[in-house]
């Protein structure tokens, strides 16, 4: 079996996650300016925005259970692949058909953090869980920080006449070298004995899926993640919205906060999750966090002045930061040796609805109640998953 020492592994996942989000950040301030150069109507704008995370969606799962079958670093090669070709294809999309073709086919592919995840549970025992999955998520933060700056950087400030071609051409070469990464320095982390009885049970991926949502422990966990990303990601969305009529922001201010949360939610995620899940253990961290996230959001319709909004912003960071670490290691925890990568992408596809729904909720109510609902709602909904998370866990 392998050996569970693992810190070179863990380093090697860090950097190959690191540098395929900023592949995937670079293209993200890029997409509404492209689809529009396409002639997108406001509403498509959004459906490209929302295909590529559909296809992960969907994705997940399937990547998942298929690494649990012929293991997690030819899966990861393959779609670290896929993405690289799908940037390249951006960099050449010649109309808003092909852009979406593009986007939902990359998005499908991207599904592939679900196996990052598996891969964790793999090299990780049950008192370093929660450290390894900080460690992902920690990339995830760092990337989602860099990349849409070098993206913006690259594509330059004229709406009009941004340059597209180089940022998908760079976010390509990053893919690639994602890819090459995971080539020389991703050893295999399943066993043949756990490949082979994961081949042997035939399980189908709906009736796996089936399964994990019969079990009430681990349906409440993926409930939790759900609920937290669908009220954080309904918080992103609508920010920029926000800001904007309570003190006439623009996208500088917005990015340097957003920088801001990035930066603590990699310290918590990368270094000091794993102090925390020792000490306090996962199951208390996460009704924290959702208290902080609660704090958080409900401060921000009360933040008169930006100096006031800083720290209810960063609350509400640091609550969903505690959070996610520590429901993708309960949840790992719940997943026999065969069907970590099922599990895992299970939570994926959780956490990736909820990006998908939180965001159009949170619109919704912010133009149908005023700009102060969607977190006050959001609060509101985070307090009552501190009383279930109490009770669930």
């Amino acid at each position: 079996a392998p050996s569970r020492t693992k810190h070179p592994r863990m380093t090697a996942l860090f950097l190959i996650v690191l540098v395929d989000l900023i592949g995937f950040g670079i293209i993200i301030p890029l997409l509404p300016f492209y689809a529009e150069h396409f002639g997108a109507t406001p509403f498509q704008v959004g459906l490209v925005m929302a295909a590529y995370s559909m296809a992960q969606l969907i994705a997940a799962p399937l990547w998942g259970r298929l690494s649990d079958r012929i293991g997690r670093r030819p899966v990861l090669l393959g779609t670290l692949a896929g993405m690289t070709i799908g940037s390249a294809a951006l960099a050449f999309v010649d109309s808003l058909f092909v852009l979406f073709v593009v986007r939902i086919a990359t998005g499908f592919m991207a599904g592939n953090i679900s196996t990052a995840f598996a891969y964790v549970s793999d090299v990780t025992t049950p008192a370093t869980r929660a450290r390894g999955m900080g460690i992902v998520g920690a990339a995830f933060g760092v990337g989602f920080v860099a990349g849409p700056a070098i993206g913006g950087i690259l594509a330059g400030a004229d709406p009009l006449a941004a340059d597209f071609r180089t940022p998908a051409l760079a976010a390509a070469g990053l893919s690639l070298l994602a890819m090459t990464l995971a080539a020389v320095r991703l050893p295999e982390s399943m066993t043949p004995e756990a490949r082979a009885a994961a081949r042997a049970a035939k399980i189908r991926p709906f009736a796996a899926w089936r399964d994990m949502m019969g079990r009430p422990r681990l349906r409440r966990l993926v409930g939790l993640m759900f609920g937290a990303t669908f009220v954080f990601a309904g918080m992103e969305a609508t920010f920029a919205m926000w800001s904007e009529r309570q003190f006439g922001w623009g996208p500088e201010p917005k990015g340097y906060l957003f920088a801001m949360i990035g930066i603590l939610s990699a310290a918590i995620q990368g270094g000091l999750i794993g102090r925390l899940a020792h000490r306090f253990g996962e199951g208390r961290l996460i009704p924290i966090g959702a208290a902080l996230l609660a704090l958080g959001l409900g401060a921000i319709p009360l933040a008169s002045s930006p100096i006031l909004l800083v720290p209810a912003m960063l609350l509400a960071g640091a609550g969903f930061s505690l959070m996610s670490p520590s429901l993708n290691s309960l949840i790992s925890l719940e997943a026999a040796e065969t069907e970590r990568g099922a599990v895992m992408g299970l939570s994926r596809s959780a956490a990736t609805l909820g990006r998908v729904l939180g965001p159009a909720w949170g619109g919704a109510v912010f133009g149908m109640i005023g700009k102060d609902a969607p977190y006050a709602f959001g609060a509101a909904l985070m307090l009552a998953l501190v009383l279930f998370a109490h009770r669930a866990l």
